[in-house]
């Protein structure tokens, strides 16, 4: 079995161009790591692949599709674990915020959410999770959300996807643990991106930095779950206590 306490050297980005994704890789780079990067947006993940040879990294290969093109996914893995010889640690940074409204009103709107979200995550770590139980070996990290703790008006779309992601990991890490594969749940709480550029900035927004470097010491302590920043896990142990009858009255 490898060793899990060395930091891990061959590393997969699906979604390697979100900003949390990146933001994470520059410390594996650093470390001297191998990469081989997924996202959609060729000339974005050009420029990932570039940042990450010039910070350190021993190699860098790149594959450009949709996620959300499931049926692809087993041919885009199969080159990814020939390329690094052995994927040591695969990071799931796929998804999308999606509009609440749109999706309150049409249901396509709702599915295209759920789709991205959930359904091409779990087409994603059913095959990694195979992988990684066969080898007796690897780091499964997929970044989720806080609002897949508890649904709230505002984005329970949005939650749900990320809700029945984290039972979904749930299920699977209480299957392969046993193997020597660690599978761990990222929850961020509000994270300055693109993907929120649109929302009121206020204090509780973290930087991607400051998210990566909670997922690569969770990664390094072989945790099951991590909120980043920290804090959060306060927070939504509040939330999910307040009980059910006052909880619909409030403005979330």
């Amino acid at each position: 079995m490898a060793d899990q306490r060395k930091p891990p050297s061959a590393i997969l980005a699906l979604g390697a161009t979100s900003a949390i994704a990146e933001a994470t890789l520059r410390i594996y780079a650093e470390r001297g790591a191998r990469f081989f990067l997924v996202a959609r947006n060729a000339d974005k993940l050009n420029a990932v692949a570039a940042d990450l040879s010039t910070r350190g990294a021993a190699g860098v290969g790149t594959f450009v599709m949709d996620l959300d093109d499931t049926g692809a996914h087993a041919a885009m893995l199969s080159a990814a674990a020939e390329n690094l010889g052995t994927i040591e640690m695969a990071l799931l940074a796929h998804g999308v915020l999606g509009d609440q409204p749109q999706a309150e009103a049409s249901y396509p709107a709702a599915e295209a959410i759920l789709g991205t979200n959930f359904m091409a995550p779990v087409s994603l770590i059913t095959w990694l999770a195979n992988y990684f139980e066969a080898s007796h070996q690897g780091t499964l990290a997929v970044i989720s959300s806080v609002a897949g703790d508890r649904g709230r008006k505002s984005n329970y779309v949005y939650g749900a996807s990320k809700g029945a992601l984290n039972i979904f990991l749930d299920g699977v890490r209480n299957r392969i643990d046993r193997a020597g594969v660690q599978v761990l749940t990222i929850k961020p709480g509000f994270v300055a991106t693109p993907m929120t550029a649109h929302l009121p900035q206020n204090a509780l927004f973290a930087h991607p930095s400051a998210v990566a470097r909670g997922i690569a010491k969770a990664v390094e302590k072989r945790k099951d779950a991590v909120y980043v920043p920290a804090f959060w896990a306060l927070i939504m142990l509040i939330i999910r206590a307040v009980p059910g009858r006052i909880f619909k009255k409030l403005n979330l």
